[in-house]
């Protein structure tokens, strides 16, 4: 369980990570923000780096919530349910506070795919592959890891075409092409 001053430590750099950036952030900003004193944080946390680990991995843990919760409200058909990754994309896109996706930003960030939190942030893409490729795999689509690949590249390039332009549209789109994908898509006959 984490303590109080673990947690406020998490939440100010997981806020100040998003919306300044990592390399911008600095230990004193987060002590700072966070009303942590400095010893306590050398006790939960050896270097930033650790920190900014950990909150990719709390955030892993809250997105894929939140996509599931999408998912499974959606209430669309099991063929069509892979489209509510872009749904759900749109709604995000749509908040004020949206400033990108914080694995893309960090793989941006740290540049290094040895380094820690790049590794942590790319499993996170990986991981949402595989939230894919299970619901297309369910659906009876034959070649469905490729194409899970493909819905997450548009999902990926949707974000930064949100970034870019400011606007929920880039999901819309970006699911318009995953529909043609999906309805084009080879499957498995359904079985009475």
């Amino acid at each position: 369980m984490a303590t109080n001053a673990k947690e406020r430590l998490l939440s100010a750099a997981e806020r100040l990570f998003y919306e300044e950036g990592i390399r911008a952030v600095g230990i004193e900003r987060i002590l700072s923000e966070s009303g942590v004193g400095r010893a306590s944080f050398y006790r939960h946390f050896p270097s930033k780096d650790d920190v900014v680990v950990e909150v990719l991995r709390r955030r892993d843990t809250l997105w894929r919530s939140w996509l599931d919760d999408r998912i499974t409200a959606s209430g669309r058909s099991p063929e069509e349910l892979p489209l509510a990754l872009f749904d759900g994309l749109a709604e995000r896109f749509s908040a004020n506070d949206f400033r990108g996706c914080a694995f893309i930003n960090t793989m941006v960030e740290t540049a290094d795919p040895d380094s820690p939190a790049h590794r942590v942030a790319a499993a996170h893409k990986e991981k949402v592959i595989e939230v894919l490729d299970r619901l297309l795999a369910q659906a009876g689509y034959r070649d469905h890891e490729r194409l899970a690949r493909q819905l997450a590249l548009l999902g990926d390039g949707a974000i930064v075409t949100a970034v870019r332009e400011g606007t929920p549209e880039a999901a819309v789109r970006a699911g318009g092409v995953a529909e043609v994908l999906l309805r084009t898509a080879d499957r498995e006959p359904v079985r009475h």
